[in-house]
């Protein structure tokens, strides 16, 4: 059973930085596909960002690209999300997913990913 724990949430201001982090306690897949989603209320929840396990490629939204980086450290069954130059718009509760198929070149839907973390708070303030 693959159990997806996120940390590192918190509150920053403005063009302050976080860094969360997703481990798999539990099963662990040879590869898989690791999604950070984000969901602020009354929206839809949102993938942030995904990387392949198996070779690292990796994806970013456009409302993120070049202020989010997305990382894994297989030896800790660990991917992180480094997020710079935060804005009051990222302010959402953050997840971890796992898809066991391979990472696909474009966004991916919440549907498409079958484990999920509990999720993690991020308030940024203006």
């Amino acid at each position: 059973q693959v159990k997806l724990v996120e940390s590192g949430g918190g509150s920053v201001q403005g063009g302050g930085s976080l860094t969360l982090s997703c481990t798999d306690s539990g099963y662990t897949y040879s590869t898989s596909c690791m999604g950070w989603f984000r969901q602020a209320p009354g929206k839809q929840r949102e993938e942030v960002a995904h990387i392949y396990t198996g070779g690292g490629g990796t994806y970013y939204a456009d409302s993120v690209k070049g202020r989010f980086t997305i990382s894994q450290d297989n030896a800790k069954n660990t991917v992180y999300l480094q997020m710079n130059s935060l804005k009051p718009e990222d302010t959402a509760m953050y997840y971890c997913a796992l898809d066991a198929r391979a990472c696909l070149l474009r966004g991916k839907l919440a549907a498409e990913f079958a484990y999920w973390g509990q999720g993690t708070q991020v308030t940024v303030s203006s």
